[in-house]
């Protein structure tokens, strides 16, 4: 009889949206004045550094658990600006010996931000990627792709990861409703195409969908056999979702996965590090440290707080 020997391994996720990650640099095909020397935000070089460093501290946070710490596998992130950026994190920044590699997309967003995959090239190696591309309908703004990228992790499976940032609520939720249902729908197209080519295929799906877990377009999603692990994730210094709007915690942030990876996730939750927050003075309890807090420079990280979900990967 054989005996069967496996090792197991921690694999950490993590989805970030950095609120504003741009560089001081003008593009001038793209709106990002505001971040710039001259722009209404002041945005200088040292800003921009500080920010890097901030979104980068936010990020190693996110791989302590309990006396262990170990840096994070793969990062999805939302509203970083250009490729300089993202090479400015990944091998410039704190994280720079981390062992970090990127994929991004270059979307038509009227202001120039984009969504990105970053991950530990010892925990995942790419096989393929590409553009999720999102034609706007009318009275519709260009937005972010979608990010798409398959690769292979330390078990020997493939992983198929969709890095999602929906258009905003501006103007309106009910009036910008088809705006989100049509990245949900181009969403569900890919995610149908891979279970017509692959028997259980590991999916993993994260970004700001612009909505609650509760909402039409998150349900969507999910009905494709796929679960939110992320619904009721809260931290333990007293976030309740991961962004909180006029005293109210909620979650538009989302994770979610198929069936073949719910019997290998250890638990999802919100990392809400002290560091990361301030007292709530209007409304109460604590809230996000932001970069600005209306236009007042705080030199905080983010709106939003990170999803942290856990794995254990089982290598026979």
């Amino acid at each position: 009889m054989g005996i069967s020997i496996f090792l197991a391994s921690l694999f950490t996720f993590v989805e970030l949206n950095c609120e504003n990650l741009f560089d001081y640099r003008h593009d001038s095909l793209k709106m990002d004045i505001e971040f710039t020397p001259d722009g209404d935000r002041r945005w200088t070089r040292y800003k921009y550094w500080d920010k890097l460093d901030n979104v980068a501290k936010a990020i190693i946070s996110c791989g302590i658990d309990g006396n262990d710490w170990n840096m994070p596998d793969m990062i999805a992130l939302c509203e970083v600006e250009n490729d300089s950026v993202m090479h400015d994190l990944t091998k410039r920044s704190l994280l720079r010996n981390a062992n970090y590699d990127y994929i991004m997309t270059d979307s038509p967003d009227e202001r120039g931000i984009d969504v990105a995959l970053v991950y530990s090239q010892g925990s995942f190696a790419p096989i393929n990627h590409y553009p999720i591309r999102i034609n706007p309908i009318k009275g519709m703004r260009p937005t972010r792709d979608i990010l798409y990228v398959s690769g292979q992790i330390i078990t020997g499976d493939t992983l198929h990861v969709f890095v999602v940032h929906a258009p905003s609520r501006y103007g309106g939720e009910k009036r910008t409703r088809p705006h989100r249902k049509l990245v949900a729908d181009r969403l569900c197209e890919a995610i149908d195409s891979l279970y017509n080519l692959h028997k259980n295929p590991n999916i993993l799906i994260a970004g700001d969908f612009n909505d609650y877990a509760d909402g039409l377009i998150v349900k969507q999603v999910c009905m494709r056999e796929l679960t939110n692990v992320s619904a009721n994730a809260t931290g333990d210094n007293g976030a309740k979702g991961t962004y909180k709007y006029k005293g109210a915690w909620n979650s538009v942030d989302h994770v979610i996965i198929s069936r073949s990876l719910l019997d290998k996730m250890l638990g999802c939750k919100v990392n809400d590090a002290a560091f990361l927050l301030e007292d709530d003075e209007k409304y109460g309890g604590v809230q996000p440290l932001r970069t600005y807090r209306a236009w007042k420079y705080r030199n905080g990280f983010s709106d939003h707080l990170p999803l942290v979900v856990q794995f254990q990967l089982r290598r026979y």
